[in-house]
């Protein structure tokens, strides 16, 4: 390949935030997918006529939030449904091109990661709160809130703290001869939830998210 040749790119910037619809402002929806969703469409189309000549690939991080949607993460996973979506168009298109498109789609690492320590969370809870409309503030009340990021604190501090599984599975998208259209690094635990959620009908699956 010449110097000025691209064959591969790995769209993996992401932002995150919690909050049922009520809490969660117009304002943080946009933030998130303008990041998640809309930076990945932007880096693509830029750099995807050099991809698509060198019949190279393309690898688009999304997540297991991409396939289920779970009660406090719908700004996260609207704009993970997106890249979804929009890899599974692109990837139909670049067939005859010879270009892959390969989904990463992890399970719960956020212990692994900064984007949601316990700082980040009380952080994200004042803007929450600050943001809210009187109506919700009177009905809900602010000890609501506080169950909700004690909640997510939970969730996140069970999380796997090992990154490894991710990181393989990006390197065998970027290098493999023949890579899988989807990854799915996670524990057992997602791994059997993610199966659940995605093939039994969700008026069972919802019972899970009411308790």
């Amino acid at each position: 390949m010449l110097a000025k040749d691209l064959w591969c790119i790995v769209n993996n910037a992401g932002i995150i935030t919690y909050g049922e619809v009520e809490f969660t402002s117009l304002r943080k929806y946009k933030e998130v997918a303008e990041v998640n969703l809309w930076g990945t469409v932007r880096v693509t189309k830029a750099f995807l006529p050099l991809i698509r000549r060198s019949k190279g690939r393309i690898v688009n991080i999304a997540s297991m939030a991409g396939r289920f949607s779970l009660y406090l993460w719908s700004a996260y996973a609207m704009s993970k449904f997106g890249v979804v979506a929009f890899s599974d168009a692109l990837r139909n298109e670049m067939h005859h091109w010879g270009v892959k498109v390969i989904l990463i789609e992890p399970g719960m690492f956020a212990a692994a990661t900064n984007l949601l320590t316990h700082d980040r969370i009380q952080t994200l809870a004042e803007e929450i709160w600050s943001e809210v409309s009187d109506a919700v503030c009177e009905d809900y009340g602010k000890p609501y809130l506080d169950k909700q990021m004690h909640a997510v604190n939970d969730m996140c501090s069970s999380g796997t703290k090992d990154m490894s599984p991710v990181i393989t599975d990006i390197t065998d998208a970027v290098t493999s001869r023949f890579p899988y259209t989807r990854y799915n690094p996670m524990d057992a635990y997602w791994w059997i939830k993610l199966q659940l959620f995605t093939h039994l009908p969700a008026a069972f699956t919802d019972i899970f998210n009411h308790f």
